[in-house]
């Protein structure tokens, strides 16, 4: 018959040595005491989390059974945990299904769980769905969410493989022969992150459409999507659209420059006659089967072309960058040396008055008939620009240097590019002897005197 004596902890039992399975009499009821509540549980459910691994209670209960002889004086166990938490873990003994309910419950039983040597409860709270709060929300995320290309592995994954290393290591270098009570575990948390917008990103993940609001929710939900390294999820909220040319013939997608990865540019060369000419395609990473033809969108007033000189040239650093990486994956994918660069030139240190910064990047252009042109805020043809383009010179000659007036660069036929859309053709220079990656105008939107920038700008509100 059980009594209630002094407290006594048992050893705990080693989880990494075989162990002979419990004897307890299934039938015998057995006294659990934690904190200020008693529970009684038979022989059969301290075994059922598995016979072949004696638990802390199997463990104490076999040892009082082999002293008492023949079992009738059974002391009580003492534990001095949470009654609460024991409450679930006897009704997982009892054959219950035991769920958490939030990030504080999820470590309160994964920590006692191990802390009793309970493998069955603890693999099933493992592998149960994330608890987590960010922001000031909490959320239960189960982890196949997560199964879309791209998006494994991520913050979860690899935040909780170091947060529990694993079912059988959640406490790694303590001795769990001497330990009196497992460590404090605080519930996962993000604190610096946003609820709401995470929220949006589980909406999207599990399939529903949603709704973007603007483009600072869009750089929000992308801001995120990198923070929890959810790739595949990133591509599809970047900024694009896809769509068929019948007139091309082809599909094209318009992406801008920041957002191209070399993983997803390809080349379609014309022929067999011409292996080394041909146009760009892209396809986003993860989320495009087909990839179709590339538009790159240039924005942000980075890029200056001259239209005569079928030249441009990009002035930011940022800009420079992405451009020269582009080309030279462009070049890679052509198999052509290091060295050859398609005819891309790099200038360091520039000490021109319109260049932001010490390095600026010169680039082939073409401006074709079918271009959509939109010049300092008026819709204009391309055959109007070359014959203006064309006059220019010859007007302010033939004028007395005293009455001519002063031309600026812009003026002399240099555009600023608010922004423009560029197809990427691969061709042999005009002298044939290399390749050469020129940007083709499919629409530009630029301005050639300072007056129409600053006709453009807004007073601070």
């Amino acid at each position: 018959m059980a009594t209630d004596t002094a407290p006594q902890q048992p050893d705990l039992p080693r989880t990494n040595t075989k162990s002979p399975q419990c004897v307890l009499p299934p039938e015998k009821v057995f006294s659990i005491q934690v904190g200020t509540e008693l529970f009684r549980l038979s022989g059969a459910s301290i075994a059922s989390d598995g016979p072949g691994a004696p638990s802390y209670f199997s463990h104490f209960f076999e040892d009082q059974l082999r002293q008492s002889g023949d079992g009738s004086n059974i002391r009580t166990l003492y534990i001095d945990r949470d009654p609460d938490t024991f409450r679930d873990i006897a009704q997982h003994l009892q054959g219950y299904h035991v769920q958490p309910k939030d990030g504080a419950q999820f470590v309160k039983l994964f920590a006692d769980a191990q802390f009793y040597s309970l493998p069955r409860l603890t693999s099933q709270i493992f592998e149960s769905d994330i608890f987590i709060q960010i922001g000031a929300r909490h959320f239960q995320i189960p982890r196949d969410i997560f199964s879309g290309p791209g998006d494994s592995p991520n913050f979860f994954s690899l935040g909780f493989a170091a947060f529990f290393a694993s079912p059988g290591e959640v406490f790694p270098g303590l001795n769990r022969s001497s330990l009196l009570r497992p460590p404090a575990i605080v519930p996962p948390c993000v604190p610096h992150r946003s609820g709401d917008v995470f929220a949006d990103l589980l909406l999207i993940l599990r399939g529903y459409p949603l709704h973007i609001r603007d483009k600072d929710h869009r750089a929000s939900l992308l801001r995120d999507c990198r923070y929890f390294h959810l790739r595949g999820l990133e591509q599809k909220l970047i900024p694009h659209h896809i769509s068929f040319n019948p007139v091309r013939g082809r599909s094209e997608i318009v992406l801008r420059l920041e957002d191209v990865r070399p993983s997803g540019v390809h080349f379609a060369s014309d022929g067999p006659a011409t292996p080394s000419e041909g146009w760009v395609l892209y396809a986003r990473p993860f989320v495009d089967d087909k990839p179709a033809e590339l538009i790159v969108e240039v924005v942000d007033e980075t890029m200056e072309i001259t239209p005569r000189a079928c030249s441009g040239r990009f002035f930011a650093s940022s800009a420079t960058a992405r451009a020269s990486s582009l080309c030279q994956v462009v070049a890679n994918k052509l198999g052509l040396h290091p060295t050859e660069s398609l005819g891309w030139k790099v200038d360091d240190g520039e000490e021109e008055q319109n260049l932001s910064s010490s390095t600026s990047a010169r680039a082939r252009i073409d401006i074709p008939e079918d271009a959509d042109l939109t010049v300092d805020g008026e819709p204009t043809a391309r055959e109007a620009i070359s014959a203006s383009a064309a006059a220019a010179p010859a007007d302010s000659a033939s004028e007395p240097p005293a009455k001519r007036k002063r031309v600026s660069d812009a003026d002399r036929g240099g555009w600023i590019v608010r922004t423009g859309q560029w197809r990427l053709r691969v061709r042999h220079n005009t002298a044939g002897d290399r390749p050469e990656m020129v940007f083709v105008a499919v629409k530009l939107d630029v301005y050639t005197k300072e007056r129409m920038r600053n006709k453009a700008r807004g007073f601070l509100g």
